[in-house]
């Protein structure tokens, strides 16, 4: 796995920095790294989001048997796990790669500041569906920027934080 890993950064990398000297001038290269690969798992969290909700669900109730929920909330979960997932992979060996933080530590952090984001995505879709009868991809997608927002401050100032100030990453 570290291996596939190792390539997979090794791609990433070089590709998402050819496309950071546009934007040298409003964000240091870390900064942008975060920004691609928050949008990368964002929109692969989307993708799931819709395709969940609109083909797999087909906007319909998922009954476990024991606990049934609404389409809109079964998706949110199946996004939620790849997310986390994917997520995590992309801020430890893209962005955060100079945190001096146990692996463990970070994903237990990473999770926890997930689930908050989970927390307030569910709160927000579910008011934003469910009370003021907003379409749930409409309502997710605006839910989103709330929780992007959110999570670039927890990530950056607690989930990956080094314990000595960082060094600016040499372009």
């Amino acid at each position: 796995m570290k291996k596939q890993i190792n390539s997979a950064t090794g791609l990433l990398l070089p590709l998402i920095d050819f496309f950071h000297p546009p934007f040298k001038k409003i964000m240091n290269l870390q900064t942008f790294r975060y920004a691609v690969c928050g949008g990368l798992n964002m929109l692969c969290g989307f993708l799931i989001y819709f395709v969940s909700f609109k083909y797999i669900l087909r906007e319909q109730t998922f009954d476990f048997g024991f606990y049934a929920m609404k389409a809109h909330v079964a998706a949110l979960i199946f996004s939620f796990i790849f997310n986390v997932l994917f997520g995590f992979l992309l801020m430890k060996f893209i962005v955060f790669s100079d945190s001096d933080i146990p692996a463990s530590k970070q994903f237990f952090r990473y999770f926890m500041v997930c689930l908050f984001n989970l927390a307030l995505n569910y709160i927000m879709l579910k008011i934003l569906v469910e009370y003021f009868h907003i379409y749930p991809v409409i309502a997710q997608v605006f839910t989103v920027f709330v929780v992007v927002v959110t999570s670039y401050i927890a990530q950056r100032n607690f989930s990956f934080k080094i314990s000595t100030p960082p060094e600016e990453i040499k372009d």
